[in-house]
């Protein structure tokens, strides 16, 4: 799901980090205008990430390739619009410290799987309407399918945009759609996987959650 060094033309890089720093800052915005408890919302948020930092190493063979958790639906709705700091926190550790991902495309990938977190964060909220609880696993299990579907319709679309001309294009264009093939399981696995856990922290301590 990361996009590494060297992947991306510098255009792109440079347009991600400008729409990184946007989206940012309207996250930071949005979230210092809610009336949730800032201290909570950043140990909340502190979590997450930690979590969102070592699901990326658990990685889930799925010949030919193999796919790792993102979290990203369950984050969304978690965190609100916080996810998406929390997710670029974790990006750039995950940089830093096992090269996983990159310097130069951070911003990329966190539009990607950041920007990924807020789609199902509304997706979540459209579904669950003005409901205090969720009865149904209906909004829970679209939000976090839709945090790894947007994710992977993000970087494929960009691999293929930016395709090198000295590049077989063919080639290339199959091997990303058997990429985005192969994380369909895993959007599965963590639809079912969100969908419970959010079920279970609406019985249990339903003023953790924000949306």
């Amino acid at each position: 799901m990361h996009i590494p060094d060297g992947m991306l033309p510098a255009q792109v890089c440079i347009a991600g980090f400008v729409g990184t720093g946007f989206l940012t800052w309207l996250s930071i915005k949005k979230a210092k205008s809610s009336s949730e408890d800032s201290a909570k919302l950043i140990s909340r948020a502190s979590v997450m990430a930690a979590a969102f930092f070592v699901a990326s190493w658990i990685h889930i063979p799925i010949p030919p390739v193999s796919v790792h958790p993102i979290l990203a639906g369950l984050m969304g709705v978690l965190l609100g619009w916080i996810s998406f700091p929390a997710i670029l926190v974790g990006l750039f550790f995950q940089a830093v410290m096992f090269g996983h991902g990159g310097f130069t495309t951070l911003g990329v990938n966190a539009l990607s799987i950041g920007g990924s977190a807020l789609l199902a964060m509304g997706v979540f909220r459209l579904l669950k309407g003005n409901q205090r609880t969720v009865k149904s696993l209906i909004p829970g299990f679209v939000a976090g399918f839709a945090g790894v579907f947007f994710a992977v319709l993000f970087t494929g679309g960009i691999l293929i945009l930016t395709i090198p001309e000295y590049i077989d294009s063919a080639v290339e264009i199959s091997s990303i759609l058997t990429f985005a093939i192969a994380h369909l399981p895993l959007a599965l696995i963590e639809a079912i996987f969100t969908a419970y856990v959010l079920r279970f922290m609406f019985k249990v301590k339903p003023d953790l959650l924000i949306c």
